[in-house]
């Protein structure tokens, strides 16, 4: 055989492992899905979430907690709280015992496709974004800007094509909405005609909430059918940190459960602000809120399904400034995946938030280090997990399609190594240094598993550094910001028929341009 044909043929297998690698492959036969089964990681011992459980217990049985509207007074004295004098309504440990017993622990996340259904239960894993920065960060010209009701869209449709984002929250306030209910309403339909991902989004008012029922009713065909499948779920920080109630989120979160969309329950202390400094007392405080919560919306509808969301936060304790991207955070969302499985509850936390202002070197760590951790705790739902910069005040687009890729690698994180017969291998080895050529890349075992058992970046660079000079020293960012771009000119999701969304538009005061959507 001469050079020129050895040289070839090398050549030409290189292009066949290429193809190979770049073919599309079924989502069931994928190397990393949706809903990975985590739990390998757990900072706390069997008596460090028994304490926490105990003293979450005694916080709510002696304490209680303050500004209860009537409602929810109603409500939780029905099921057995107790109103003191004191203006604090407290709840038995019998009562919130009974109260996660028989809590839902089956329901799904749907999306408006199917495919992307979420069951957040025992210890399985999905990624998406959440949120209410401020500001978008713009990597082309490192400046930040107003983030604007098309840059949710954008978002959307940005997570539509991400393989391993899962559900798409509300990640920016639409800060050209001055009203609130043109924010709470197009809010909640630009989420949903961004992708046919299960959506998060917020309300701030309860008639908003009615008002949005109307549109997801039509979306889904009628109201039954909304019910029977809720593709959008409440975010709601039904609590104010330190045990007390939220009064406008409460009423909202009566509106949301009566009508059938499942609820975050959100408590959101910041360690050494709103929550104590001391990283166990932090999880104590938030597992209590979210406690009562659950009594609070199983009061309201027995079954109801909610996601219980305690989300410790950090601060800075020299200069009192969130640290989302901080060891601690990591630390703290780990251990409130693990109090979630302890309930066997959907329990959902914040991890992926970098404190960075841009998709550089700090944020690649901050989110490598908390989203891995949250994954590998078993943490169902992972909020913030992807786009969230300046300790959640920025969001960048290009940083969702660099996050998808980390996501990816975290994922295989989650699924680990399976031990078998045919993984040990031990056949191949003797196969290939007994008959073979003495190495791996040809051998059917190894084409077999190049996409089922390996997960491949899209923007990660794995040239050598001679490729990468030749290539003219690609950068992960401009790569981001051209596939980008790529994106939000070609792909208009059409899941909403043309005919429901003039329809909802007769009703409701939509401000998305239909030209900008479907140009």
């Amino acid at each position: 055989m001469s050079v020129a044909e050895d040289t070839s043929r090398r050549r030409g297998g290189r292009d066949a492992r290429r193809a190979l690698r770049a073919a599309p492959i079924p989502r069931e036969q994928a190397a990393v899905k949706p809903g990975m089964i985590g739990g390998q990681y757990r900072p706390l011992s069997e008596r460090d979430i028994q304490r926490i459980h105990e003293a979450a217990l005694v916080l709510l049985e002696n304490i209680g907690l303050s500004t209860v509207i009537p409602s929810c007074e109603e409500y939780l004295t029905s099921v057995g709280a107790i109103m003191g004098s004191d203006g604090r309504i407290r709840i038995p440990r019998a009562v919130v015992e009974d109260m996660v017993a028989n809590a839902n622990r089956d329901f799904i996340l749907c999306g408006q496709d199917p495919q992307h259904d979420l069951s957040p239960h025992g210890s399985r894993v999905y990624f998406g974004t959440a949120g209410a920065a401020v500001h978008i960060a713009e990597p082309e010209t490192n400046t930040y800007r107003e983030s604007v009701l098309t840059d949710l869209y954008d978002a959307g449709r940005i997570v539509d094509t991400c393989d391993h984002i899962h559900f798409y929250q509300r990640s920016v306030v639409a800060r050209d909405m001055e009203d609130p209910m043109d924010l709470d309403i197009n809010t909640c339909y630009a989420c949903i005609s961004g992708t046919s991902k299960h959506v998060g989004t917020s309300f701030v008012e309860p008639h908003h909430l009615d008002e949005a029922f109307h549109m997801l009713h039509y979306v889904a065909g009628s109201e039954e059918a909304w019910r029977a499948r809720p593709f959008v779920s409440m975010s709601c920080c039904f609590v104010v940190p330190p045990m007390k109630f939220a009064e406008d989120a409460c009423r909202c979160l009566e509106v949301a459960v009566r009508g059938g969309m499942p609820v975050l329950l959100l408590a959101a202390g910041q360690a050494g602000a709103t929550s104590p400094a001391a990283l166990a007392g932090a999880v104590v405080q938030e597992v209590a809120e979210c406690l009562a919560g659950l009594v609070y919306v199983n009061a309201i509808v027995p079954g109801a399904p909610c996601i219980m969301g305690p989300w410790p936060f950090v601060s800075d304790l020299r200069t009192g400034a969130m640290s989302g991207g901080s060891g601690e955070q990591a630390l703290l969302t780990a251990a409130c995946a693990q109090m979630g499985q302890f309930y066997k509850l959907s329990t959902g936390s914040a991890a992926g938030m970098s404190d960075s202002k841009m998709p550089d070197i700090q944020a690649g760590y901050e989110k490598g280090l908390t989203a891995g951790l949250a994954g590998v705790s078993g943490l169902n739902m992972v909020y913030e997990s992807v786009g969230m910069h300046a300790s959640l005040l920025g969001f960048c687009h290009e940083s969702l399609l660099i996050d998808n890729d980390m996501i990816g690698a975290v994922n295989r994180n989650v699924r680990g190594i399976e031990v078998t017969d045919e993984t040990l291998a031990t056949a191949v080895i003797t196969e290939v240094c007994m008959e073979g050529p003495g190495h791996f890349l040809g051998h059917s075992q190894t084409l077999d598993l190049m996409q089922t058992e390996y997960v491949y970046p899209k923007l990660g660079n794995r040239m050598s550094p001679k490729e990468w000079n030749e290539a003219e020293k690609p950068d992960i960012i401009e790569n981001a910001i051209a596939l980008k771009k790529e994106i939000l000119s070609s792909h208009y999701p059409s899941h909403i028929d043309s005919a429901t969304d003039a329809k909802i538009r007769e009703r409701l005061d939509i401000k998305l341009p239909r030209r900008y959507m479907r140009p």
